[in-house]
């Protein structure tokens, strides 16, 4: 099975989603599963994971019930009050939902590089792995060094970084992000969605050989058992069509084996995720 490891989903809402700005215009209207399902047919992917937006229960909700009404979204990555002092109940709630798959905090827009560290926050992360969720890690490399202590505390915990911690494309820049990224892919209960990387390039003047060297990084860190595909659709718009973003990826694995190539485009989302159809064929 073949899965987008990270797209999104929302009803577009000038106020609640002002993150939108005027560069991002592309951005300003509905993107729900109907309009994904020709990009996934199109570029021979069967499934996708769900990840939030926004930072309320209520997109949570939002993203489980498309869901359940849409058998491609095979799991969803919500967003709970990871503070909360009522989190166990929160996520004992959560629990019952069988595509959740784990959670999310927009920690790259935190003004406090080291909010994943917090002790309130550290509580609420200690509380995942009772009930089986996973936890994505959404940084800017200067914020690494904090996820590097958090997964330090939590060596049992599933945790996974998205977008490769958005290294500097445009500016070239590999230090001290590369550095980093090899220090946490220690940690093997680590893994690294590749994806988001179009957008934090050149958006109108990339190419292809931009991305070598942070491919090159995370590949030869994580390897090709901890890694895994992910459009960013439709953000990936801002700089590129969900075909072009994929074949980026395809063209890097282009000398890998084909069992590496089906763990990068489904086999260790599946895995990480715990995501139902592909338990069910891993059991056949």
């Amino acid at each position: 099975m073949n899965v987008d490891s990270h797209q999104h989903f929302w009803r577009y809402d000038a106020v609640r989603d002002a993150w939108i700005t005027d560069a991002m215009a592309v951005l300003r209207r509905d993107f729900l599963p109907e309009h994904l399902a020709a990009e996934l047919t199109a570029n021979g992917m069967d499934a996708s994971v769900a990840v939030q937006a926004d930072q309320s229960e209520a997109e949570t909700m939002f993203l489980l019930d498309l869901a359940e009404k849409n058998k491609r979204v095979a799991g969803v990555v919500g967003w709970v009050e990871l503070r909360s002092p009522h989190i166990a109940e929160r996520l004992e709630h959560f629990s019952h939902f069988s595509k959740l798959c784990g959670f999310r905090h927009i920690a790259q827009a935190e003004p406090d590089d080291r909010f994943l560290v917090r002790e309130d926050f550290i509580r609420g992360v200690a509380q995942l792995r009772v009930y089986g969720f996973t936890y994505d890690i959404l940084v800017y490399p200067k914020q690494l060094p904090a996820a590097i202590e958090l997964v330090t505390h939590f060596p049992e915990q599933h945790f996974v970084i998205d977008h490769c911690a958005k290294p500097e494309i445009k500016a070239g820049k590999t230090e001290p992000w590369a550095t980093q990224m090899r220090k946490i892919a220690q940690h093997k209960n680590v893994f690294c969605k590749v994806s988001g990387l179009v957008t934090e390039a050149d958006w109108k003047h990339w190419k292809p050989d931009d991305f070598r060297p942070y491919l090159d990084v995370v590949f030869d860190a994580f390897g090709p058992d901890r890694l895994m595909f992910g459009s960013d659709w439709p953000v990936c718009l801002l700089a590129g069509t969900y075909r072009q973003v994929k074949q980026l990826v395809e063209t890097y694995l282009k000398d890998f084996s084909q069992a590496d190539r089906e763990k990068i485009f489904g086999g260790n989302a599946a895995l990480f995720y715990g995501l139902k159809p592909a338990k069910h064929g891993l059991a056949a």
